[in-house]
Parts: C-alpha cells; structure tokens; sequence
C-alpha cells in the first residue's frame, strides 16, 4: 500500500494499530518504509504514541543457511502457535533484497497456512539499502506489530553474514536451525553464531534423516560445550526437529519460553532489553548521520575522484577519509 500524499492524521492511524487493524497496520508500517522526509517524521511520531502498548511480544530470531528449512519451520511453528490462541508475525532481515527488490508473494507462497491465517501477519524486509536501514525499519515494524497485539514476533534471517547478530540484537531469543550432517555440518559452522545462538535446532529430521540428524545434534552438543554461554542463567540447549512433519516444535516452543521465564525471573531479560535500546538509538543515529554525508552537496561532488583515486592506489583511504571528514566539519 502506497502511503497518502500527506501523513496521515496519527492519533487516528495509532488508535485503529492499538484496535489490530491489519489495514492501519499495514499502512503504519507503509509510513516507516518510506523515504520521505514528513512520511519518516509522521512514523517516528506514530512509534512514540504507540511506544506504551509495546514489548509485551516474546521476540524470537531465527536463521539458518539456504536449504534448512526456514520458512517451512517457521509456517508449521506460526501455526501451532495460533492455533494455542498467540498472534504471530513474521518478520524478514534480508539484506539481499536490496538486488532482488524482496517479494512478499514469494514469502507468503513459502508460508502457505501462516498467508491465510487471520491471526498471523508476514512481512518482508523493505529493499531500502542497507543492512542497518532494512533493520532499523524492521524494529520499528516490531514495535508496530506488538502495539497491534501480536504477542509472538518471529524475526528470520537469511542467515548470511552480519545479518545475523543484527537480528540477535533486536530479539530476545535467538535460535539456529542446522541441516543434519554431523562432522560434515560441523565444519561449516561460524563461531560467532553458535556464541550467539539461545537454542540450535537441528532440522529434517523425519524418515531416514532421523539417525543423522541425532548424530549431528551430538556433534553440536560438543561444540557447545568449548564456548562459555552468553547468560550465567541458560545453557542453550541442542534439539531435533522436523518442520516439515512438525515433530519437536511444541518442546522447541516449550524451551522458548521456558528461557523466557528464567531469564524474566533474574532481571536478564529487561537488562538484554535496555541495552538493546540504546544501541538500536546509536545504530540509527549512524545511519542518519551517514546518510546526511553521502547526500552533503561537497563530498558528492568530489567523492568520483577519490573512490577512483583509492581504487587505483593513488591515494590511501586514510587521506580520503580525512579530506571526506574535513568537508563535512569532521576533521581533525
């Protein structure tokens, strides 16, 4: 849905949100992807009348490489959560869609039962850019949902790169689903997402990928075992699941919010939130801070000369740095 020329009018927009208008939602949500100047001052207005009504939603990230199986879990996962009376929405980080333009048909037709489920709501990343600018409008669209009513917020991530520790910084549980493969699998593992993982999830295992699949959790295990876990208060633990015959979703679910519980009960859970204010506010004003130098009049006109310059080696990217910083006010 395309925003209104003007803004529209936000006391009214944030009442129908706080009623769970999926219209006003979806046009609120509209407002924070658009790039105009009053559309982005009209969402941050929205976002802070509606800023009471949130963080009340369990927020759960989850990744996994292409192929594990993600939006198969994540259908079969959304649905049994609705079916026990949640309200789940389905958020995308997908910095790839920055190429592709993202496709919300593409999602919806992955999520067959979560599309038509009236207590469900998918949404794509926007293609915006950047990492930092489809994150930032992801959390704002979290916070929206929540406000909404949505009391289960999955956030999945394609599970490239720095894609993940941002969704693990936006989220209060972080899950990583593996395919089965055992030492094979094991190798291909990325240190810093195991340290960040609250549960790993070892997908497809149904028929006769069930022995494998075990075999791999053991690996997993093991590996657990050499890092110190992030909470003095949970170890993450190491499942099986098949999303596609739905086995082990609901003890998969059951530890979520088991962790939930746990991490509430010690104050973890609040601290895990503030911090993750703050640093939502300092990536945003980094972002507005960068924008605002990429479209400042000087360095737009000599940026062509000094890209080139670094590219060639004839200039070193300190100096290009320093003569950028001293156009916009920033030199030393």
């Amino acid at each position: 849905m395309t925003p209104a020329a003007n803004p529209p009018d936000i006391d009214d927009l944030a009442a129908r949100i706080a009623a769970g208008e999926r219209a006003a939602l979806a046009r609120g949500i509209t407002l924070i992807e658009s790039r105009r100047a009053d559309h982005q001052a009209a969402a941050r207005a929205l976002v802070q009348r509606l800023l009471p009504r949130c963080g009340r939603a369990i927020r759960v990230g989850i990744t996994g490489v292409p192929g594990v199986g993600k939006s198969t879990t994540i259908d079969k996962l959304g649905s049994n959560l609705t079916a026990a009376g949640h309200k789940v929405a389905v958020l995308a980080v997908d910095p790839s869609s920055t190429r592709t333009g993202g496709s919300i048909l593409g999602d919806k037709t992955r999520m067959q039962r979560l599309a038509v489920d009236p207590h469900a709501f998918i949404r794509p990343s926007p293609s915006s850019g950047t990492l930092g600018g489809v994150a930032a409008k992801t959390r704002e669209t979290m916070l929206l949902c929540e406000a909404a009513g949505f009391d289960v917020i999955l956030v999945e991530t394609v599970g490239i790169g720095q894609s993940e520790t941002t969704v693990a910084d936006m989220t209060d549980f972080f899950l990583v689903l593996m395919l089965p493969g055992a030492g094979d699998e094991l190798q291909g593992i990325k240190k810093g997402v195991i340290e960040i993982a609250d549960m790993i999830a070892v997908n497809k295992a149904e028929g006769e990928g069930k022995t494998r699949a075990r075999a791999a959790a053991a690996e997993y295990r093991a590996a657990l075992h050499i890092l110190a876990p992030k909470s003095a208060t949970w170890t993450p633990p190491v499942v099986t699941i098949s999303g596609l015959d739905n086995i082990g979703l609901d003890d998969l679910w059951a530890k979520i919010e088991d962790h939930r519980t746990r991490l509430t009960a010690t104050g973890e859970l609040a601290t895990r939130r503030r911090a993750q204010q703050v640093k939502w506010m300092w990536a945003m004003v980094e972002d507005r801070l960068f924008a605002r130098l990429r479209n400042d009049p000087q360095v737009k006109a000599r940026l062509p000369d000094l890209e080139s310059g670094v590219a060639d080696g004839l200039v070193s990217a300190t100096v290009a740095a320093e003569e950028i910083a001293v156009l916009v006010g920033l030199g030393g």
